[in-house]
């Protein structure tokens, strides 16, 4: 057994419905949470990694950066789901040595892969 697994994955938005409403054209099904005192988020559970969504504000690290994987069952269908509300696609769907493969931006610029399995 490997020693170490990834559990948690943690971006900002500026908007969290916007990006529900885009997370869940993925297929990604959200729960809305807050801990404690801490802010409202949205969070999922995916293959045993914790999911979570969070609205930034200005003292917040802007996670733009983060490039995100995701395996979904049809890439052609989710780019599809995804055209009807206007997502940039960086790199349309073709074969590569991993799969059908595509790269797309979600609303607050994180580049996001779509692997087909």
């Amino acid at each position: 057994m490997n020693p170490i697994a990834l559990n948690l994955i943690v971006i900002r938005v500026k908007d969290l419905e916007i990006s529900k409403k885009f997370y869940e054209r993925l297929g990604i099904n959200f729960v809305c949470e807050q801990h404690g005192n801490g802010e409202k988020h949205l969070c999922a559970m995916l293959s045993g990694i914790v999911f979570e969504i969070y609205p930034s504000n200005n003292n917040n690290i802007d996670t733009s950066a983060v490039r995100l994987g995701f395996r979904v069952s049809s890439v052609d269908k989710t780019i599809e789901e995804l055209q009807a509300i206007e997502t940039d696609i960086i790199s349309p769907p073709k074969n590569s040595s991993w799969g059908k493969r595509a790269v797309i931006v979600d609303p607050d610029g994180h580049k996001i892969e779509l692997i087909e399995f």
